[in-house]
């Protein structure tokens, strides 16, 4: 029988904390520079000791993202990327990596589908779990309930802004993760350390085990590493993403995605 996304999701999580790490997840928006060569991206990624990974699902209205990620979707939605190529894209990085794979998108286009329809098409691609970037837990019960029943892993958002009361619905909701916040704002890199992950672990683990996965404003391996001491799970998004966006080739993008990996892979292994 074949393991669910949910399955994946907790054995990932459950193996990075037997080897006393965080697992390293690299974002990149499906579709850049072109579908096929976003695939070998993360191949790519994957050999250099990624875990896993987001795959972005590029949106015209991207709320949570930064100047350099909405480049990114930009340019993949003028490359003709629509929530079905993107979902392509990242059946084809399971299929080639055998590594979980998150995809991140937006409440409209979920909509737009169908919630279950979506949840449905993201488990027949193989994909482990969703990340909706602008789902309040007020509003969330639809989507878990889509989750579940496709056995596809879903996460929700705490912030270093969450009240006692916001977090606890939010661990009560049985995600597959939470996706902490690391630094209030939009996605973008950052040239400091968060000074909010440990205070914010410490109250999520306060009240749950869940996973806690830390993203935004995470850009070098000192950043992954400070990160990685307090959570279960790190993003690192626009940092890998400027790489690519400034690569004059694939196999510059290749080669620079390799270095920046490899390197971010040690730090969250040095962590704890």
């Amino acid at each position: 029988m074949t393991e669910s996304g949910q399955q994946r999701l907790a054995e990932l999580f459950a193996g990075v904390k037997a080897e006393g790490r965080a697992a390293l997840l690299p974002y990149l928006t499906a579709g850049i520079p072109t579908p096929e060569q976003s695939v070998e991206l993360f191949v790519a990624m994957a050999e250099a000791g990624a875990d896993g990974f987001e795959v972005g699902i590029p949106y015209a209205d991207p709320l949570m993202d930064g100047p350099v990620i909405m480049r990114a979707g930009e340019q993949a939605l003028r490359n003709g990327v629509t929530v079905d190529v993107a979902l392509r894209v990242a059946q084809q990085v399971v299929e080639r990596t055998a590594k979980p794979v998150l995809v991140m998108t937006y409440v409209n286009p979920v909509l737009r589908i169908g919630i279950d329809r979506f949840f449905e098409k993201v488990a027949s691609a193989g994909v482990s779990g969703v990340i909706i970037a602008d789902l309040p837990v007020d509003e969330a019960l639809p989507y878990l309930v889509a989750a579940k029943q496709a056995q596809v892993g879903i996460a929700l958002f705490v912030a270093p802004t969450t009240d006692r009361t916001r977090l606890v619905s939010v661990v009560e909701s049985n995600p597959s993760f939470v996706y902490a916040v690391a630094e209030i704002g939009v996605t973008g890199e950052r040239s400091a350390n968060s000074a909010n992950t440990r205070a914010l672990a410490s109250r999520i683990r306060a009240l749950s085990d869940v996973p806690i996965v830390f993203g935004v404003g995470i850009s070098t391996p000192e950043h992954a590493a400070h990160a990685a001491a307090d959570g279960d799970g790190v993003i690192v998004g626009t940092a890998i993403v400027r790489r690519v966006l400034e690569a004059q080739s694939h196999e510059e993008a290749k080669a620079a995605l390799t270095l920046a990996v490899s390197e971010l892979a040690v730090a969250v292994r040095r962590s704890r």
